[in-house]
């Protein structure tokens, strides 16, 4: 008599497992769809859009009210032969040969010293590099007008009191494009250390500490071991420095304002310049063409990249 209720007690499910509910197969393969549907819905809201949106502007003449007048090829046909716009990708070259490789070598040392530094000031010597990265690039170019400037400028006083003539650093074009240069240079210099020191890190010590026993100096493992470990790294910062000076533009804009006769008028602010005229199809003709030359360069060095591994 008493062992009947027991039994039935055993037999009947818990309350726990009549609660728990029953997911369907088609429910668990829905559930990974509407986890990333948010950040598909926001990418196609406000990146693929845009750019359809754009890629069809660039072939209209479109002043931003309206109804937009199709033009065809008219807008690439009218960059490609037009020499300002020559002239806007050359003066993004040389900025790119003035910064790029300097920045690339400097950035290598100051991370190989954080790297190796046996101090525990390491980490204050991280942060203070990043600094200027993240200090606020209009106030950066304010004072880069006051401290080069011709008359009142720290530099010319500096220069007077050693007996030396004035400069024009941001008056002559001769010098615009280095006192420029040395601007983007002293802002993300920073940067690329603290992407660099990542790389180096990533590096197994072992590796080291073998070539240490085989009796190489620092400066053969800096040439044979960490250059070719970090190449991936390295080439990471140049393609990203590219993407930021063919897009330079509050540099040029704020310092010179695209002079002195132009030689300052980067890709980024020539591109500018047909915003400021409601010239919207010619300036969306133009982003594509620095997309197109953008990528050719990037996929240069990937393919640099892969030749070499």
């Amino acid at each position: 008599m008493t062992l009947a209720p027991a039994a039935q007690r055993a037999q009947a499910p818990s309350a726990t497992s009549r609660r728990r509910p029953h997911r369907s197969p088609s429910r668990r393969k829905l559930a990974p769809y509407v986890f990333v549907f948010p950040f598909i819905a926001l990418f196609l809201a406000f990146g693929v859009y845009p750019m359809l949106f754009t890629l069809q502007l660039s072939f209209t003449d479109w002043r931003g009210s309206g109804s937009a007048q199709w033009v065809g090829w008219g807008n690439y046909t009218y960059l490609l032969t037009n020499p300002a716009f020559w002239s806007s990708l050359g003066n993004s070259a040389v900025m790119w040969l003035l910064i790029v490789p300097v920045q690339i070598v400097v950035a290598l040392l100051v991370a190989v010293l954080l790297d190796n530094a046996k101090t525990r000031m390491r980490g204050f010597y991280r942060v203070a590099f990043l600094v200027p990265f993240v200090t606020p690039l209009v106030a950066v170019a304010q004072i880069w007008v006051v401290v080069f400037d011709q008359q009142y400028g720290a530099v010319n006083s500096v220069l007077n009191a050693l007996g030396l003539p004035d400069v024009g650093w941001l008056t002559t074009s001769m010098w615009a494009k280095p006192t420029l240069a040395l601007l983007f240079l002293w802002k993300t210099t920073g940067f690329i250390v603290i992407i660099l020191l990542s790389g180096l890190q990533s590096i197994d010590p072992t590796v080291y500490e073998a070539s240490s026993i085989d009796g190489a100096s620092r400066f053969r493992q800096l040439r044979s071991m960490t250059l070719p470990l970090v190449r991936r790294t390295l080439m990471f910062a140049v393609v990203l420095q590219t993407l930021a000076i063919f897009q330079m533009f509050a540099e040029p804009y704020v310092v010179t304002d695209g002079g002195p006769y132009g030689s300052t008028t980067t890709a980024g602010l020539y591109l500018y310049d047909h915003i400021t005229r409601a010239d919207l199809g010619t300036g969306a003709a133009n982003s594509f063409l620095l997309v197109i030359v953008v990528m050719v360069l990037s996929l240069g060095f990937v393919r640099l990249l892969r030749s070499e591994d």
